[in-house]
C-alpha cells in the first residue's frame, strides 16, 4: 500500500515547505524507497500558465506538458525524478473537474457540495498520484498556510485520508515559525502553538513539527512545543537558516526525520546513501573560481521568475569549480539609446537571454544578442532568446531590416517568427502552447551534437510561436546553422553560429532538466566556454 506524507504550513508563508518536502523525499529515496511528489495550490487558476511571472515566479513544465508551480522544479532537482500531470493540483482544476462532471450528469441528480464532492475529487488526485507513479511513498505539499479560507477544502480532504488510510499510512509534517524577539532575546513558541491549534481544530494532529528559526531551538523549546502541541519531543525538528540550501536535507537527516516517518509507516529503515549529496555540499561550499554571467530578462525584479535558469547555471558552475554571479539586466532599460552596453557587460564572461512573452523589452534583448555576437562573448538563448537571436541575425547580417515576429508585430512583412497553422485558430490562452517533451534530431558535426554526444534528444517546451522555415535558406547562406530539428513537424529547435567562440540557442527550455549533480549539456557547454575552458 502506498504511504502518504503531507506537508502543511502555518504562521506565515515562505517558511520553506517546498524545500522541506523535497528534503524528506530525498532522504526517503536515499534509503531505497520509490518516492513521488505533489503540490496542491489553493488558487482558482487552473494552472499558473497564464499568471504574470513577476507575481508568481517561473512556470515549471513537466515532461508530459503540465504547466506547474515553481516548487516542482525544486522537487525534480532534489529527488532527480520526472514528475507529471498529477504533481500539481489547483483549486481551479478541482472545481473545473467537479463542475464538468455535474454538467455531464455524473452525480445522478445529487446536490453538489464541498463535502463530499470537492473533497472526494481532492482525495482522488492524491490517490491517483500514488497509482500512476507506482511510488512507495507520495509526499504532498499544501500551498498557503493553515487558516487560509482557500485551503480549507484541502485540509478537510487530508483529514478524511488520514481517517481512511490510518495512522500507519499517513504522516503529517507541519512547518511553522519560531521567531526571535529582539529586546527580550528569546525564541517565542506561541505562533507555533496557535498554528497547531488551528490545524487540530480542523481535525488534524501533526505527527512532526518543522520549526523555522534563526538557530537551534534547544531542549526547553522542544519540550514546551511537545507539551502544548501533543507532538513527541523527538519529532520537533529544527529548520535553521543555512547559507547553502543543499545542507537542509542533511540537517533533517541528523535529526532523524526520515527514520521517524518510516517507523510510523512500519517500514524497514534501510541504510541511507547520501555520499553523493554530501560531496555536492563540499563542492558548492568550496568553489575556487568565480565568473559573472549576464542574464538579460524582462522579469528581473523577481528573481524567482528565472529560478530554474539560475539553478542550472550554478549546476554547471559546480562541475567547473566556479561560482556563478548573476548580472541581472532589465532588457527594457537597454532600449535607451544612451545606455553604454560596453559598460553594462564589461565584467560578464557570458550572456544569457531566457524565455518570455509579449513585446515589452524585446528590442533591449535584441541589442544584448547583437552585442554578444559582435563581441564574440559566449551566448546562450532560451525559447524567446532563440527567436530573437534569429531575428537579430536576419536584421543585422542578412539585411532583412524589418524582420520581426507576429507576436510583437502582427502586420510585419517579414515574419521570421510566426504561428503555426494549428495555433492560429486557438482562442483560449491557457494550456494551448506547445508544451512538454518533443524529440529533437541533432546535426552531426555541430556544437549541439558535441554537447549532447548523441543525435536524438527529448526536451521540454513552452511556447506558441515558431521559426518560419521560409527564411531558412537565407540565414543558412549567411552562416547560421540549424543544428536541431523536430523532424516530425519540421520545426527548428536549435540554432548556432559556428564561426564564434560559443553562440547557441534552443527553442526548448533546457533548464527544466538540469540537476545539481548532472548539469544540462547546453548549460555545461555555455559555462565551460564562459570560464575559458
Amino acid at each position: 500500500m502506498t504511504k502518504y506524507v503531507f506537508v502543511t504550513g502555518g504562521v506565515v508563508s515562505g517558511l520553506g515547505k517546498g524545500i522541506t518536502a523535497s528534503s524528506i523525499a530525498l532522504l526517503l529515496k536515499s534509503r531505497g524507497y520509490k518516492v513521488f511528489m505533489q503540490k496542491f495550490d489553493p488558487y482558482i487558476n487552473v494552472d499558473p500558465g497564464t499568471m504574470n511571472p513577476i507575481q508568481h515566479g517561473e512556470v515549471f513544465v513537466t515532461y508530459d506538458g503540465c504547466e506547474t508551480d515553481l516548487d516542482l522544479g525544486h522537487y525534480e532537482r532534489f529527488i532527480d525524478e520526472e514528475l507529471n500531470f498529477t504533481s500539481n493540483i489547483t483549486s481551479g482544476k478541482i472545481y473545473k473537474s467537479v463542475i464538468d462532471k455535474e454538467r455531464h450528469g455524473d452525480y445522478l441528480g445529487a446536490t453538489v457540495q464541498m463535502v463530499p464532492h470537492i473533497t472526494n475529487e481532492i482525495k482522488n488526485k492524491v490517490y491517483e498520484a500514488g497509482i500512476t507513479s507506482g511510488a512507495d511513498i507520495v509526499i504532498t505539499e499544501i500551498g498557503g498556510t493553515v487558516g487560509d479560507i482557500e485551503s480549507q477544502s484541502f485540509i478537510e480532504a487530508l483529514r478524511q485520508i488520514q481517517y481512511e488510510k490510518g495512522i500507519e499510512n499517513t504522516f503529517f509534517v507541519h512547518c511553522t515559525l519560531v521567531p526571535y524577539i529582539y529586546g527580550s532575546d528569546e525564541l517565542k513558541t506561541k505562533p507555533t502553538q496557535n498554528s497547531v491549534r488551528d490545524l487540530r481544530n480542523m481535525g488534524i494532529r501533526p505527527d512532526a513539527l518543522v520549526c523555522r528559526a534563526p538557530y537551534n531551538t534547544g531542549d526547553s523549546i522542544k519540550k514546551k512545543l511537545s507539551l502544548f502541541c501533543s507532538v513527541k519531543e523527538e519529532n520537533v525538528i529544527d529548520s535553521i537558516d543555512v547559507k547553502n540550501i543543499y545542507e537542509i536535507p542533511i540537517n533533517y537527516y541528523n535529526q532523524k526525520i526520515d527514520e521517524i516517518i518510516l517507523k510510523q509507516f512500519k517500514l524497514p529503515i534501510k541504510k541511507a546513501n547520501l555520499d553523493y549529496w554530501k560531496k555536492l555540499i563540499t563542492i558548492s561550499d568550496n568553489l575556487k573560481d568565480e565568473i559573472e554571467i549576464a542574464l538579460v530578462g524582462k522579469y528581473v525584479e523577481l528573481h524567482d521568475a528565472y529560478i530554474s535558469v539560475v539553478e542550472s547555471l550554478k549546476h554547471a558552475g559546480y562541475k567547473y569549480n566556479t561560482k556563478i554571479n548573476i548580472n541581472w539586466i532589465d532588457s527594457e532599460k537597454l532600449e535607451d539609446s544612451k545606455v553604454n552596453l560596453k559598460e553594462i557587460f564589461k565584467n560578464s564572461k557570458g550572456i544569457l537571454v531566457p524565455g518570455g512573452f509579449g513585446s515589452r523589452g524585446i528590442e533591449g534583448k535584441i541589442k544584448a544578442i547583437k552585442y554578444a555576437r559582435e563581441n564574440n562573448i559566449p551566448f546562450l538563448g532560451i525559447c524567446l532568446g532563440m527567436q530573437l537571436s534569429v531575428i537579430e541575425f536576419a536584421r543585422n547580417v542578412c539585411g532583412i531590416t524589418d524582420a520581426s515576429s507576429t507576436e510583437f508585430d502582427p502586420t510585419t512583412k517579414n515574419p521570421i517568427i510566426d504561428l503555426m497553422a494549428d495555433q492560429k485558430s486557438i482562442v483560449n490562452m491557457g494550456g494551448t502552447l506547445r508544451l512538454g517533451n518533443y524529440e529533437c534530431t541533432l546535426k552531426k558535426g555541430t556544437l549541439a551534437y558535441k554537447d549532447y554526444g548523441t543525435d536524438k534528444v527529448l526536451e521540454r517546451h513552452r511556447h506558441r510561436y515558431e521559426f518560419n522555415n521560409k527564411y531558412k535558406d537565407i540565414l543558412e547562406e549567411k552562416g547560421m546553422v540549424f543544428s536541431g530539428i523536430n523532424e516530425k513537424a519540421n520545426l527548428v529547435e536549435i540554432i548556432e553560429l559556428p564561426n564564434l567562440k560559443h553562440f547557441i540557442a534552443s527553442q526548448f527550455h533546457p533548464e527544466f532538466k538540469s540537476r545539481p549533480t548532472r548539469p544540462h549539456p547546453l548549460f555545461d557547454s555555455f559555462i565551460k566556454a564562459s570560464c575559458g575552458k
